[in-house]
């Protein structure tokens, strides 16, 4: 016997403004928004939810259609927001991550279809989208950024609206600026090249090499947790990004000798070496997770700070995550006096404008140091160098891969 339909009434709550209901049909959950209240509450809702499972036990039940009006530019019949949202989205589901999926999926129920669900194309004027602004700010649960965020989001949306030609132009376009909350210079942070290797050597067991790639590197922390062994070439000291979030983000990477050595001494101690394997796995034998290198970071910025202040040098921030890594990357590299496009080159980034702005300033920090802390700095930049290295040392470095393959082979015979 097939499974009786059911469903559920979802209350404003939170961010969410506006009545809805959710139950299977078709073989997929369904979700209507209904509208906000005093003129729908919760008896209401529930004679909602009850029509529709009524018509899906009858076998009758199809998505709702919003009745078509004529647009006054045209005979072009305007579907409301909600629908066309939606079709926006799982057209768009095929181009984009999954976790660009959940974003915008999120954005969609929790903010703009609540506010605009049930507006026509053609009422979503620039002061409905103003006055959308005015209350995500008045609600105070979302940062600018986040409200920024989704204001770019129905931008996008609107502008297929008007290509299809169901709107003369979109109101969310933000001309100058002026359909944007104005946003504060975010805090960036990274690690100082006179706390790096305290940092590294800080780190748990077993992640000190991820920390040094991210930081030797450039890389950004899903990059490195999908590098695999044939995506290193220890030979020549080479790193290559298959995949990246953007197109300039594929790029080959030289390395520092320093981390070519941590990489031949992982190489030569780890049971999965194959082509497909990944160079950083977890307790379980999978790849390492951007979740749990954020972890294990904070964990190594907490044992590495009461060094730091031990030996006086000031202690990182507890904001820095994987990322920073990136910039500590851009920093050592500037001051070892590498050309700032092979910078950008390197790291992924698409102009050298970005990466030199914030970080060139790392330039004169080496002059503002003495003691302990210089030693430190000047340590890290000793970490840092690209191809100083001899044949006879990468000759070593196999010879160690070698010796460490051999015994793992002689432990699997016996």
């Amino acid at each position: 016997m097939a499974r009786p339909a059911t469903g559920t009434v979802v209350e404003p709550k939170g961010a969410r403004k506006s009545w809805a209901i959710r139950f299977r049909a078709n073989g997929k959950r369904q979700s209507v928004t209904l509208g906000r209240p005093p003129e729908w509450n919760r008896r209401r809702a529930e004679e909602a939810l009850a029509d529709e499972l009524a018509r899906v036990r009858a076998g009758v039940w199809e998505p709702p259609k919003p009745a078509p009006v004529t647009s006054p530019h045209g005979d072009v019949e305007i579907e409301d927001f909600h629908a066309f949202a939606e079709q926006w989205f799982e057209g768009k589901m095929p181009e984009i991550r999954p976790q660009t999926i959940d974003d915008y999926r999120g954005m969609l129920e929790l903010h703009l279809l609540p506010f605009f669900g049930r507006h026509l194309l053609a009422e979503l004027t620039i002061a409905e989208v103003d006055r959308y602004k005015t209350s995500k700010l008045r609600e105070g649960k979302l940062a600018a950024p986040q409200i920024n965020k989704s204001l770019r989001l129905l931008s996008q949306i609107l502008d297929v609206a008007v290509d299809y030609g169901l709107m003369p132009f979109n109101p969310a376009a933000s001309k100058g600026g002026r359909r944007r909350v104005k946003e504060l210079p975010p805090k960036r942070t990274w690690v100082e090249p006179e706390q790096l290797l305290t940092l590294f050597e800080s780190a748990p067991k077993g992640h000190r090499v991820i920390l040094a790639t991210l930081a030797g590197a450039g890389l950004r922390v899903g990059e490195a947790c999908a590098l695999q062994w044939r995506d290193l070439d220890l030979a020549t000291a080479t790193l290559t990004v298959q995949e990246s979030k953007t197109p300039s983000g594929r790029r080959e990477v030289d390395l520092p000798d320093a981390l070519v050595t941590e990489l031949w001494t992982l190489a030569a101690t780890s049971s999965m070496t194959a082509p497909d394997d990944p160079v950083f796995v977890g307790r379980r034998g999978t790849a390492q997770t951007p979740a749990n290198v954020s972890r294990r970071l904070k964990t190594a910025i907490t044992a590495a700070n009461k060094q730091l202040e031990a030996a006086g040098i000031s202690p990182m921030s507890e904001r820095v995550t994987p990322h920073s890594l990136r910039r500590t990357f851009a920093s050592l590299r500037y001051v070892l006096g590498d050309d700032p496009i092979t910078v950008a080159e390197q790291g992924g980034w698409a102009s050298p404008e970005f990466p030199m702005r914030i970080y060139a300033k790392a330039v004169k920090r080496r002059s503002k140091l003495d003691g302990g802390a210089l030693e430190q700095f000047d340590a890290a930049l000793e970490w840092a160098q690209i191809g100083t290295k001899s044949d006879s040392g990468a000759d070593a470095d196999a010879s160690k891969l070698d010796t460490g393959r051999s015994k793992r082979q002689a432990r699997a015979a016996n």
